[in-house]
């Protein structure tokens, strides 16, 4: 994989001894806190963590209507006070830093219920704080009551290990997924829903399942082909789903015998990229509104895609960020059909075809589907 770092990567590999015993592609039970225990220090090149959020909702939540809202209300994110919640938070990131190697990546998302305690206790224990990334949602749920602002976001922190720390960030990579724009701090994504949402027996598998497309940035950007991605608060597991498809390997810690067992049912119907679709690039020409990668990283048009003419003269294979490849040579959807052509100019969207389902349509078929998903 092509990268750019704000710092320059160093060479720190997991030792053998080490990573022979990592348990690989293995959902480890029980509390996450002792699990992490188990794990070899320094073996871990990125840890995702997605923890309780201590909601502390003070009944149920009705719709207008009168119908309940499906809300978290499960006993894993009930706790008896804030310090309760702090110490939690400080042992489990404890762990996590003993883990994660010396140029290693956290990633804690989280809503304002949570979100700023654990950004206090990570840089308390000597994270730096690299990130906060606003997750905003595009159909967020609506405040029923009236009564507060609708929460429309989330945030992320990226925190590398120490202020001086290396780490890993595949700047070239987020920048073509973004059609030629550096990637921003704000994520404009839409929450899990459709066919994406894991359901059993008709309802919710996971009542904050967060979508694929959201992990998929998260480990383009900061993790490379083989690097090892661990989550402490597996649930269903979509960090796992999406580091097998990126070629990751994974290790997740899930206490609750139902998720842990939706997330193995999930994690083994995925199917890694071929080595082609997983390289990456940076190309050159500024983009559309709608970035071909947001297509690419929601499923629309998937990594190993072969795209085309109308005429068919010539085909690319779509790869993991956005950038197509053909006979060697690689770029964006614009700058592609631009040199293919030889031509001053191209519009990617509507030069480049795709067939589904036996039918051939432009791929602006695809942005446009995005759109109005965007909008529900």
């Amino acid at each position: 994989m092509e990268t750019a770092k704000l710092q320059a990567k160093g060479a720190v590999k997991t030792p053998e001894n080490a990573r022979a015993i990592l348990p690989l592609g293995q959902i480890l039970s029980g509390d996450c806190i002792e699990a992490m225990r188990s794990l070899p220090a320094n073996s871990v090149d990125c840890v995702f963590a997605d923890p309780p959020y201590n909601l502390q909702l003070g009944g149920d939540l009705n719709r207008p209507d009168g119908s309940e809202v499906d809300a978290v209300t499960d006993h894993w994110d009930q706790f008896d006070s804030f310090r309760a919640y702090d110490e939690f938070t400080r042992s489990w990131l404890t762990e996590a830093r003993r883990v994660l190697k010396p140029d290693g990546s956290l990633w804690v998302i989280g809503s304002y219920h949570n979100i700023f305690r654990c950004g206090a206790i990570l840089q308390d224990l000597g994270f730096w704080i690299l990130n906060d990334i606003v997750w905003r949602k595009t159909n967020p749920m609506p405040n029923f009551k009236g009564t507060r602002f609708t929460n429309a976001h989330e945030t992320l922190i990226w925190a590398s290990m120490g202020e001086k720390a290396r780490y890993q960030f595949n700047y070239r990579a987020m920048k073509t997924l973004n059609d030629e724009l550096q990637m921003r701090s704000d994520w404009v994504l839409p929450i899990c829903s459709g066919n994406e949402r894991l359901k059993e027996n008709g309802k919710k598998a996971h009542p904050t399942q967060k979508p694929e497309a959201l992990l998929y940035r998260v480990l383009l950007a900061t993790t490379e082909k083989g690097d090892v991605v661990l989550d402490p608060f597996f649930g269903t597991g979509t960090t796992g789903a999406v580091a097998k498809r990126l070629g990751r390997e994974w290790i997740g810690c899930e206490r609750e015998e139902f998720y842990r067992g939706v997330a193995e049912k999930r994690i083994a119907k995925e199917l890694p990229l071929d080595e082609s679709a997983l390289e990456t690039m940076q190309s050159r020409k500024a983009a559309p509104r709608v970035a071909f990668g947001a297509l690419v990283e929601n499923g629309l048009i998937p990594p190993g895609t072969l795209v085309f003419d109308k005429k068919r003269r010539w085909t690319a294979n779509v790869r993991a960020d956005g950038s197509l490849e053909i006979k060697g040579k690689t770029g964006s959807i614009h700058g592609m059909g631009k040199e293919l052509q030889n031509a001053p100019s191209c519009n990617g969207w509507t030069f480049w075809h795709y067939e589904k389902g036996g039918e051939v349509h432009p791929i602006d078929a695809a942005r446009q589907l995005y759109l109005l998903a965007s909008e529900d």
